[in-house]
């Protein structure tokens, strides 16, 4: 069974990414699993510390571990925007494959001294668990939006400097970075967001030498992300579409269903809309 940073090596060899999907509950994750395995390439599953708190930081941990050894397939987990140490400590102690340690809205100085302790954890776990640092502000939330989330600044001279992401890379030692290059988390109501920085992603990417991944997925054009895993992108993440596609799915269900009773029965419709986004990323992201 390969190792999460195998997979990603392979990746970037490629040029094609990693789908990285966010779940709440074994519903996201069997449709992920499934979407994954009817293509046969690598998935990664995310969840955020809302998400963890939801599904149970072990639960989750265990749910895909069973998956991987049951099914001998390549699924790992990632601990997705991670705002402590403490709470890095915990994912990896729990058995993730990998953890985000965020610390965009920090001081450069302050992200780089706890990223740094983020990764000597890692290293020191006992197992290869994969840290990725952050860099550049993006916003927080995966919601739809009418307009560009307050705080987020889509010009040029506010996305990710590639002199000082290669100084981050160095001082931390992270294995992969998510940059801000025009990207931002949630989606805009019209279902389509302001093009990515292609420029500056291939700028950052071979000024720091480490696998990218792209946050806020939601969105973005198909050309977009062809011109941005060809540049150095090895991971994108998706979350708010599923959201949106989870809830326009169980009102399908209750919908058309009034009288059923059986969740696993109503929440079927929720599952596919999953299940048919999750496949079209990854054929996307996958050059299928």
């Amino acid at each position: 069974m390969k190792l999460l940073k195998e997979c990603i090596q392979e990746a970037l060899e490629k040029k094609v990414a990693i789908g990285h999907f966010n779940i709440s509950d074994t519903n996201g994750l069997w449709a992920v699993f499934r979407s994954a395995q009817n293509l046969n390439v690598p998935v990664i599953i995310g969840v955020s510390e809302g998400e963890r708190d939801f599904v149970g930081v072990r639960q989750a941990a265990a749910l895909v571990k069973s998956l991987r050894e049951e099914f001998q397939y390549p699924i790992f987990l990632n601990a997705d925007h991670t705002y402590s140490l403490e709470k890095v400590k915990e994912a990896i102690d729990a058995g993730f494959d990998s953890v985000i340690f965020d610390g965009a809205k920090l001081s450069f100085e302050e992200n780089i001294k706890i990223a740094k302790e983020c990764v000597e954890y890692a290293k020191n776990s006992g197992r290869d668990v994969l840290v990725e640092g952050e860099l550049g502000y993006i916003g927080t939330s995966s919601k739809v939006f009418d307009e560009i989330p307050e705080g987020v600044d889509l010009s040029e001279k506010s996305l990710t400097d590639p002199a000082k992401a290669k100084e981050f890379v160095m001082e931390t030692g992270v294995d992969m970075l998510a940059p801000a290059v025009g990207n931002f988390h949630g989606m805009l109501r019209g279902g389509v967001d302001p093009k990515l920085n292609i420029k500056r992603i291939k700028e950052i990417s071979e000024a720091v030498g480490v696998p990218l991944v792209l946050h806020g997925g939601s969105g973005n054009s198909a050309d977009d992300f062809k011109e941005a895993i060809a540049n150095g992108v090895s991971i994108v993440h998706i979350s708010t579409e599923l959201r949106v596609a989870y809830k326009q799915g169980l009102m399908k269900g209750l919908s058309e269903n009034p009288d059923e009773v059986a969740p696993y029965k109503f929440l079927r419709p929720a599952v596919q809309a999953i299940q048919e986004i999750v496949e079209k990323k990854l054929k996307l992201f996958n050059n299928l």
